[in-house]
């Protein structure tokens, strides 16, 4: 569905981001990697995933939290694959902390990564999504971006910031072929969310499997965690077709968290 296509996906070297990589190349569409540590295995993961369509997987590191990397990274994109069909902004870090208690600098760290980021990509972005009359967005925000929990105050605000994000840009190519939409995931276990667990088994004295029912218990009615192959799934649906006309919504992917 998506052969010639070019996806680029950040923060996708390992987690949501590579699944939804995964799965994009699965259906045709070339992808460009981001994100720290080791490419090299992300980079075979996609190529065997589109190893039918025969698509091209290229890597850039960019530090998402700086705007002269961001501007690499597109010029990067555009001299190796032309313009960026679909954008997908995954790339995030957490601090967990009471706001009182909050590092100054870890709270312009989750705002500059989690939201600020992908202001920069979709502005550099969007120009030859309008010229092509065709592009997708999609936007990875979280239950976070729908509803509060304590000692994440600089997560929250990313998150409801890029649903706002989202809807605003939404508005802005409505008449275009050009959409833009959030997924929100709940709880999936990324090695984000291990060191949560972890740190949580620890403070608590507890194993970390106790930990890990006891985080799923408190939010995700589903008791499961959201996987990043679901997770890609529908970021596919909303490459398609199909989903043409679904502009600014934020779609919860979340076990029933936020019906709660």
């Amino acid at each position: 569905m998506l052969k010639g296509k070019t996806a680029l996906v950040t923060g996708s070297t390992s987690g949501i981001g590579l699944g939804i990589a995964r799965q994009l190349a699965a259906q045709g569409a070339n992808i460009i990697l981001n994100g720290f540590g080791d490419a090299d295995a992300p980079r075979a993961e996609v190529l065997q995933a589109g190893s039918a369509h025969g698509i091209r997987v290229g890597y850039h590191g960019a530090d998402m939290s700086k705007p002269a990397d961001i501007v690499d990274l597109f010029k990067f994109a555009e001299s190796e694959y032309g313009v960026v069909d679909i954008l997908v902004n995954n790339a995030g870090i957490q601090h967990v902390a009471n706001v009182e208690d909050f590092p100054v600098e870890k709270w312009d760290a989750v705002i500059a990564i989690n939201l600020s980021s992908a202001f920069h990509t979709t502005r550099l972005a969007v120009p030859g999504m309008r010229a092509k009359n065709w592009g997708r967005i999609i936007n990875l925000a979280s239950a976070h971006g729908l509803v509060a929990s304590a000692g994440k105050s600089a997560y929250v605000a990313a998150k409801h910031g890029l649903v706002g994000l989202t809807k605003s840009v939404a508005l802005e190519t409505a008449t275009t072929g050009v959409t833009c939409n959030a997924i929100c995931p709940g709880w999936v276990l990324t090695p984000l969310v291990q060191k949560q667990i972890e740190a949580r088994a620890e403070k608590g004295g507890i194993s970390v499997e106790q930990a890990q029912k006891e985080l799923l218990g408190e939010k995700q009615p589903s008791l499961q965690f959201v996987t990043p192959e679901q997770l890609g799934d529908l970021a596919v649906f909303l490459c398609s077709p199909g989903a043409s006309n679904v502009r600014g919504v934020a779609w919860n992917v979340d076990g029933g968290w936020v019906a709660q």
